[in-house]
């Protein structure tokens, strides 16, 4: 049975204030932007393996505003395994307050969802060392989307946007793929997917012989000729 994955990039483009602070960003990106690619990426790294379904519950163009309510009805109605919330964080103030949190239901938590939180926090934090300096990275809050989904739901702040440390590192593009490898690499260990298998290649070996010559000489000028355009050759005495 295919393991059912219900992921969601939190908010909206036009979400109000969910933005880079604007000294640090000049560009004041937008923090639906930096939640989708990651949740994009996730997607594509998925495509390697099977054994699983995905629905994504948000708007993947980020022009519509879908509720919580409908992101997690809609994971509730697919009989999701596992619920991801992507987020970036906010809080710092301009200050060097940083790092990536993990969050879970603050009341009756799954021993599920907690098991799934220390994964996907232990592995984004080696991927990306974004460790920062939270007092409770591995948090337990009263938020919508981990408590009223049926399934174990972990919600991740992927670093603050308003941290003079975190900033840098979370436009960057690689720290979106070090996310998503981390967060693929859990989806497989705990929903049980399996790498698609390599496309295999034949184990033939097709030989040319390029002519046979009376004097040596004359194979030694014929391998240097060839050996010059970047064919490997061989003299058979």
């Amino acid at each position: 049975m295919a393991f059912k994955i219900a992921l969601t990039a939190g908010h909206y483009m036009n979400t109000p204030g969910k933005r880079c602070m604007k000294k640090l960003d000049p560009n004041e990106t937008r923090e639906w932007w930096l939640n989708d690619r990651i949740a994009d990426k996730v997607e594509k790294l998925l495509q390697n393996y099977t054994g699983y379904q995905l629905m994504r519950t948000d708007d993947t163009t980020g022009k519509k505003d879908i509720s919580l309510s409908a992101r997690t009805n809609a994971a509730n109605n697919f009989k999701a395994d596992f619920y991801l919330s992507i987020h970036h964080n906010a809080g710092a103030n301009g200050g060097t307050g940083s790092g990536i949190v993990a969050i879970v239901y603050n009341k009756g938590a799954s021993a599920e969802s907690i098991a799934w939180q220390k994964e996907l926090y232990n592995a984004l934090i080696d991927a990306t060392g974004l460790k920062g300096n939270r007092a409770t990275p591995l948090d337990k809050m009263n938020l919508h989307e981990v408590r009223e989904t049926n399934m174990p739901a972990v919600l991740l702040e992927l670093g603050f946007m308003d941290s003079s440390v975190d900033v840098p590192i979370i436009l960057s593009e690689k720290f979106a793929d070090q996310c998503a490898e981390a967060i693929v690499s859990v989806l497989v260990k705990r929903g049980g997917l399996k790498a698609k298998a390599a496309a295999q290649t034949s184990a033939k070996v097709y030989r040319v012989q390029v002519g046979a010559y009376g004097e040596r000489a004359n194979a030694e000028a014929m391998k240097k000729k060839l050996a010059e355009a970047g064919f490997k050759s061989i003299i058979v005495d």
